[in-house]
This record gives structure tokens, C-alpha cells and sequence, in this order.
């Protein structure tokens, strides 16, 4: 990702490629995201850790979302051969936000956090079509099959990919948090 984001903005932009808690402590920024990686970080001391890295007014970007298959059929086909392996592969709110708020997580702990305003909440729509094993590769970088040994992996991926049609239709809305490094908490 960080590849594809250097094609498009100014040569100017520096851009640093680091766990969150890697990086250098000090140096400040205007802008840091997270793309559907902020779940994995420490939740101790997340909001402060990142305001460090900020400059004050500078902008703090998460963009995530979940990856889902359009077709009911086939999602409960999916579920059905994922069952004996994995109740669910849901990523939970890491605050426990239900779906249904208007506000998502992580909007909702910046909004309850000193260090950060104006947060914003954006949905981006998007429906795509792919290949049934570009969406099981997708399926391989999701927490709840990454956590499986890798032996049910590999099961859990065959008896997957046994169900899907050639192509699927999923909905993969991108959720976009914004929030603004308050001058002084």
C-alpha cells in the first residue's frame, strides 16, 4: 500500500513504513493513517502514542471497512463451509461499538480522547467484482484466519473455495475516521 500511495503524491511527501510502536518517538507529522491495521495495535496508551506523533492541528486518517460477499447465497454458503472452523470471521469493534451506531469505532474513542477534535465519520460505497480466489486470498489477511494454525488454514481455504462461484460480488464500503491533533489536551 505504502508502494501505490509513493505513485501518487509529490515527491516531497516523505512517507516512513514502521510498526505503530516503531516508530521514532519525538519526530512529529501532519498526517498519520492507519488502512485497516489499527485494530492490531496496543489499545493502552493508543490515543496519546498518537498524538505524539502528530504535530498539533495535524490529522490523524484511519480508513477501514469490511469486505463482504453481496450475494446472500453465497455468504451462507461460505458460512456454512467456514462453521466447523470459524464461528464467525467478523472483525469485532474494538470497543465493542455495535454496527448499528452512527458512529464507528475507531471515531468513537477519538471522539472520548483529549488529544484529538472534529472527528469525522465518511463512508466511500464500493461494490467489485473478483475472482473466487482473489477473495480467498483477501479471506488470508483477515485476524480470524490469520490466528488459525496454519494446517486449518489451508482447510478452511479448500472448503471455501469448494463453494464460491468463479466470481463474486462483494460489497467493500471504506469507512474513513479523521480527526484533528488538538493544540493543547
Amino acid at each position: 500500500m505504502l508502494a501505490e500511495l509513493r505513485k501518487h503524491v509529490p515527491t516531497g511527501v516523505r512517507t516512513e513504513r514502521a510498526a505503530f510502536e516503531d516508530l521514532r518517538p519525538g519526530e512529529r507529522y501532519g498526517l498519520v493513517y492507519a488502512a485497516a491495521a489499527l485494530h492490531w495495535t496496543k489499545p493502552e496508551g493508543r490515543w496519546s502514542r498518537m498524538a505524539e506523533l502528530l504535530e498539533p492541528g495535524g490529522v490523524f486518517a484511519s480508513f477501514g471497512g469490511p469486505v463482504q460477499l453481496a450475494d446472500p447465497a453465497v455468504q451462507e454458503a461460505v458460512r456454512a463451509a467456514r462453521a466447523p472452523f470459524l464461528e464467525s470471521d467478523d472483525v469485532p469493534s474494538p470497543d465493542g461499538t455495535p454496527p448499528e451506531n452512527d458512529m464507528q469505532w475507531p471515531g468513537t474513542e477519538l471522539q472520548r480522547s483529549e488529544w484529538f477534535t472534529g472527528v469525522q465519520q465518511s463512508v466511500i460505497e464500493r461494490r467489485l467484482t473478483m475472482s473466487a480466489r482473489d477473495y480467498v486470498g483477501h479471506l488470508t489477511t483477515i485476524s480470524a484466519y490469520l490466528v488459525l494454525p496454519p494446517p486449518v488454514q489451508e482447510q478452511v481455504f479448500s472448503k471455501i473455495m469448494q463453494v464460491l462461484p468463479g466470481t463474486v460480488e462483494i460489497s467493500a464500503d471504506v469507512i474513513v475516521h479523521l480527526a484533528r491533533r488538538r493544540y493543547e489536551p
